[in-house]
């Protein structure tokens, strides 16, 4: 691979992409209003019990366990009892996991209840799943409302407080920046790549370009340069509109540059074998549709896929675009590198295989 011939290929590319406001437009401000109207408005809804992941820490007493089971009766969660988490706190490891709702029944709680004295239950939530975070808090309500009822003539004996997930500062945007950020690394190089990929052939301009010494994977690798560049300034933009103008906290540190690269290797590959794979243009946008927009709404950009059926969970955990998510979760808010390690992995393998097939499926010259 020779790089004067790539260089010269990416500031060509360059400087045609700059040119065009449509282009910029999706790929830098078009996720910044997204920041805007999904910082305001996030709705979910469902009708699967939701799923709270708790400690007992009053050793599964009598009382406790009578208290659980009737959150289990109430129908709207399911408890799922953990064992208690050593050396970190369970909101922090509640979110490496990917969960949602967290609930911990504290040491004492059978005496406290018996002897009248107030006891308050740990709920912990995420303002990315209002859902989720309203069943629990409503579910636990009702019932504790019902326990002190029954006890002691409606004197309140249980109650709560609320915490989120990872940190009692984070709020939706801080999950919804990392989500827009894996959203511009999808689109702007899918969407791109399949109609040059498709117009270039239409045109006969890559008949022309098989005329000149630059190469398959010259031509290819200039184009991921470009959009890896083009990620790293839309990423900062969003980050600093996130954090000025919505209070996000989130930072721009070096773990996630990884991301920031691998994600458009992955993407520019993906839409470059979608577009050579399609015979005509229309049927290329087809195609990069049918690819895109699953990814879109099912990888945790807007949503969080821990408030998905089971189902669609399992079809989250196929889509390429949620090991960008998920790493960059990890990265910016949770720190546990060993995660991101691991969906780094995944991309870089998955990406790999993309880039070779759509080497060997694009051709200069149609048969």
């Amino acid at each position: 691979m020779n790089g004067r011939r790539v260089g010269a290929d990416f500031l060509v590319f360059a400087r045609g992409y700059v040119r065009n406001p449509v282009g910029l437009f999706f790929s830098l401000v078009f996720p910044i209003i997204l920041i805007g109207l999904f910082g305001l408005i996030f709705s979910v809804t469902g009708t699967v019990a939701t799923t709270v992941y708790t400690e007992n820490l009053d050793h599964h007493s009598a009382e406790s366990v009578a208290f659980l089971s009737a959150l289990n009766q109430s129908g709207a969660v399911k408890i799922a009892v953990v064992a208690p988490v050593a050396n970190e706190s369970f909101g922090t490891w509640l979110a490496q996991q990917g969960y949602t709702v967290g609930l911990i029944v504290p040491l004492g709680f059978q005496s406290s209840f018996a002897n009248h004295t107030a006891v308050n239950l740990s709920l912990f939530t995420d303002p990315e799943d209002q859902a989720s975070s309203g069943e629990l808090i409503g579910a636990v309500s009702g019932v504790a409302s019902e326990f002190n009822l029954q006890s002691a003539g409606g004197t309140q004996i249980i109650g709560y407080t609320d915490q989120q997930l990872g940190s009692q500062v984070y709020k939706y945007i801080d999950y919804l920046v990392p989500g827009l950020i894996g959203f511009s690394i999808l689109t702007s190089p899918m969407f791109a790549m399949v109609e040059i990929s498709s117009t270039y052939r239409k045109d006969h301009l890559f008949r022309q370009l098989s005329l000149t010494p630059l190469t398959k994977g010259e031509w290819l690798f200039a184009k991921i340069l470009w959009y890896v560049v083009l990620t790293i300034i839309s990423a900062a933009i969003m980050i600093a509109v996130g954090v000025f103008a919505f209070g996000a906290h989130v930072g721009f540190s070096l773990g996630l540059l990884p991301f920031l690269v691998l994600g458009p290797f992955f993407f520019v590959s993906l839409g470059m074998l979608a577009g050579s794979v399609a015979r005509t243009p229309e049927s290329a946008a087809v195609l990069g549709n049918i690819v895109t927009f699953p990814m879109m709404f099912l990888s945790g950009t807007f949503f969080p896929v821990s408030g998905f059926p089971p189902a669609l969970q399992q079809v989250a955990h196929v889509l390429p675009l949620y090991y960008v998510i998920d790493g960059m979760n990890q990265v910016m808010l949770f720190h546990n590198n060993t995660r991101a390690i691991v969906d780094l992995g995944v991309i870089l393998v998955g990406g790999i295989v993309v880039f070779i097939g759509a080497i060997v499926a694009f051709k200069w010259r149609d048969e």
